[in-house]
């Protein structure tokens, strides 16, 4: 009996192991790009750029917030429309977006961008920073990556590896 499950382990090695579309590739050939594509959406989202999230966000999105809610790309466009539109409050203060510890992982036309998300919102006499864990599952279509799905989860302060 151990010597067939010793078998049937190494056959489902082989077997991975010899599917290219199966494992990760080591070096990630888009990973560059992927982890530029993140950097210039960054940048966008704080500016509510449409145009960067309409490029960014493929059609058939699900995201899940940090906050339990699920959204479409749909959902996204119209909230960023309506921020950008919105009066900004005097103590709003302004948000930028930063990518700590961005992890690639390549399957073929599909990658998963793992990253700790970093708010950094400045006031008039204070700076808030907020992390949050997000991962993102991207599709390369006619050349171009756009992100699937999405998971982001706040980090509590209290189990920020930073503080």
């Amino acid at each position: 009996m151990k010597a067939l499950t010793l078998l049937v382990f190494l056959l489902s090695t082989i077997l991975v192991l010899a599917d290219p579309s199966a494992s990760p590739s080591a070096t990630a050939p888009d990973g560059d790009a992927l982890k530029h594509l993140l950097k210039e959406f960054l940048d966008g989202a704080g500016r509510n750029d449409l145009a960067v999230h309409e490029r960014f966000w493929a059609d058939e999105l699900i995201y899940t917030r940090s906050a339990g809610q699920r959204l479409s790309k749909g959902d996204i466009l119209r909230d960023t429309k309506a921020e950008a539109a919105a009066p900004k409050k005097p103590d709003e203060g302004v948000t930028t977006y930063g990518a700590e510890d961005v992890r690639v992982l390549q399957y073929g036309n599909t990658a998963v961008v793992a990253f700790r998300l970093v708010a950094t919102t400045k006031k008039e006499r204070t700076t808030e920073v907020t992390n949050y864990f997000n991962t993102g599952t991207f599709v390369k279509r006619d050349n171009k990556w756009q992100a699937v799905a999405w998971q982001a989860t706040k980090i509590p302060a209290e189990h920020d590896p930073k503080k």
